[in-house]
């Protein structure tokens, strides 16, 4: 083999060996564009997932909420009645059966507010708010400074929480 030969064969063997590491390069950089997509799939699906979990969670406090509120939505005219109950048989003389009344209205009424039941209160005298209150009738006030003011409290309000699932019933000055 001649020299030129040689050369010729040496500078084969480079641009061989340029191709192949071209061609490896090439693969490298393949392969970190598809591990680069697979992360990507990876972290969307793990995201994804977490948007899950805590979708599913929130849904089951609301379920549980709105089945406790109906629960308690159906007792309000029980303690309504334990009220009035209470009230007629304040005015008797039998403090035993005033007792007993007493007992059992505070059990239920202590059950309620231990599962989140709450008194909206509203007073003769306060500011009528539509948000807050719902109007039953309205009557002449009886003093000026009793106009658009609450006059009486027919029935009243409750919450669960923080929602209110009773506004409190009243009658306004006008």
């Amino acid at each position: 083999m001649s020299k030129e030969e040689i050369q010729n064969d040496v500078e084969n063997d480079n641009i061989e060996e340029q191709v192949i590491e071209n061609q490896e390069i090439s693969v490298e950089e393949d392969l970190q564009i598809k591990l680069k997509e697979e992360k990507d799939k990876y972290l969307r699906l793990f995201a994804e997932f977490e948007n899950y979990k805590k979708r599913t969670s929130k849904e089951r406090v609301e379920l549980f909420k709105t089945a406790n509120q109906d629960v308690m939505v159906a007792l309000l005219p029980v303690l309504d009645d334990f009220d009035r109950a209470y009230g007629e048989i304040s005015k008797t003389k039998e403090k035993n059966l005033l007792k007993g009344v007493e007992l059992i209205s505070n059990k239920l009424k202590n059950l309620l507010q231990s599962k989140g039941l709450e008194i909206v209160e509203v007073q003769a005298g306060d500011t009528f708010n539509a948000d807050h209150h719902e109007a039953i009738t309205q009557i002449p006030a009886p003093t000026p400074d009793l106009k658009g003011k609450i006059i009486d409290v027919i029935e009243k309000g409750y919450k669960l929480g923080e929602k209110v699932i009773r506004f409190p019933k009243v009658v306004i000055g006008q």
